[in-house]
């Protein structure tokens, strides 16, 4: 990985967009719907062609936007809501947008994954809930999305998925994985009406750790065998 996306010339970055697209549709994490973006400099962001993720080609252009204004043709009209976390957070390098089916499940009930286990420290003491289930499509909504957001890495959006930021759009797409994860965890773990053990704040602490290649062993993993995996530069930033 490189320190940031706006580091990549525009093909790479393309690139790492249509992996990162088949990546999250490979794991069962996006259907029909969905979408990845990566940062491509402080006032610009590449985002997955308007298709179906799984069905992305090698040939296929993401869509170049700029963090303000109006949105460009050929771009889904829920970008507004990486447009705007792009321009409120500019450590966001990466985004991904994914409707996975244990997370919406949760979020019908209200409720968000707990850190129940490893991967579910990351969002410690729990991602928040955008708890109106209409789709962003509008500033006003993007904004109150945004500002649920806050600092964190990961907003849930009432039967309708999830959103996960990072650094990069590695980062982005292997914390998806780890919210879906932590969701599957919470669901089995009220299946047995008993109660759970939360992750203490040391605890989280100790293991919501980056280093060590625990995001990038997560992104090599979901992205083997991929027809242009082996052509992307590798790196680390967590270690």
């Amino acid at each position: 990985m490189l320190d940031s996306a706006g580091e990549r010339d525009q093909a790479t970055a393309a690139r790492y967009i249509r992996v990162a697209s088949r990546a999250l549709a490979r794991s069962g994490l996006v259907h029909a719907y969905g979408h990845c973006s990566a940062r491509f400099d402080a006032q610009r962001f590449l985002v997955s062609p308007p298709k179906p993720l799984g069905m992305v080609r090698p040939e296929d252009l993401p869509v170049l936007v700029a963090t303000t204004g109006a949105l460009p043709a050929g771009a889904l009209p829920e970008v507004i809501a990486h447009q705007c976390i792009y321009e409120r957070r500019p450590d966001v390098g990466g985004i991904a947008r994914f409707q996975s089916p244990n997370l919406v499940a949760l979020s019908a009930l209200g409720r968000t994954p707990r850190a129940l286990h490893g991967f579910g420290a990351y969002f410690a003491p729990g991602p928040p809930l955008h708890a109106d289930p209409r789709l962003v499509r509008e500033a006003a909504a993007a904004e109150a999305l945004t500002g649920l957001l806050g600092s964190g890495c990961a907003v849930v959006m009432r039967g309708n998925g999830a959103i996960t930021v990072g650094t990069t759009i590695e980062e982005a797409v292997a914390l998806a994985w780890y919210l879906e994860d932590a969701a599957r965890v919470e669901l089995a773990v009220l299946g047995t009406g008993l109660g759970a053990m939360e992750y203490t704040d040391a605890e989280v602490r100790d293991r919501a750790v980056n280093t060590g290649r625990l995001l990038e062993r997560m992104w090599d993993w979901m992205t083997a065998d991929d027809p242009e995996s082996q052509m992307l530069t590798r790196g680390s930033t967590h270690e």
